[in-house]
């Protein structure tokens, strides 16, 4: 809850993220769902000028896949979650696909596309923490609740 002063109001307290955050998770088994490959994410919370906490970075072998792991994880989020994404964009040409949930990026490229522009390198050379992704992450999920008769 806000406090106010004077008509003012106090922004509330913004928690950071951790490795452990349920939307990582959700966002990770998303991709996982859709074949995406090479999942990695780059923890950039030490890195002051970072736009974000973290980035998760994937990869396609097709355009039609790059777009199908962007659009499943928008839906896994906001089926989990209740989140939209702030933004989203490269949907037109499919080659690279940004999917920002500000204190999360989710950055789905095809993979030529991702040795081009080589995203971790230029985030590596701070103190970016990065982790591969090759097993499932479990998500605990809501108990689903019946409806009465």
């Amino acid at each position: 809850m806000s406090s106010t002063t004077a008509g003012v109001t106090a922004p509330k307290k913004v928690s950071r993220l951790t490795r452990s955050s349920k939307i990582l998770k959700v966002i990770i088994n998303a991709i996982q769902d859709r074949k995406g490959e090479n999942i990695i994410s780059l923890d950039l919370r030490k890195i002051p000028e970072a736009v974000s906490d973290f980035f998760i970075v994937c990869e396609a072998s097709s355009t039609v896949q790059v777009k199908a792991i962007a659009d499943w994880v928008e839906v896994q989020v906001k089926k989990e979650l209740g989140e939209i994404p702030y933004r989203h964009e490269g949907h037109a040409a499919a080659q690279w696909i940004l999917v920002d949930y500000v204190n999360v990026v989710v950055h789905v490229f095809l993979s030529e596309t991702r040795k081009f522009y080589r995203l971790e390198e230029m985030w590596g050379d701070g103190d970016a923490e990065m982790e591969e992704y090759t097993e499932e992450i479990p998500v605990k999920k809501k108990a689903a609740t019946r409806k009465k008769k």
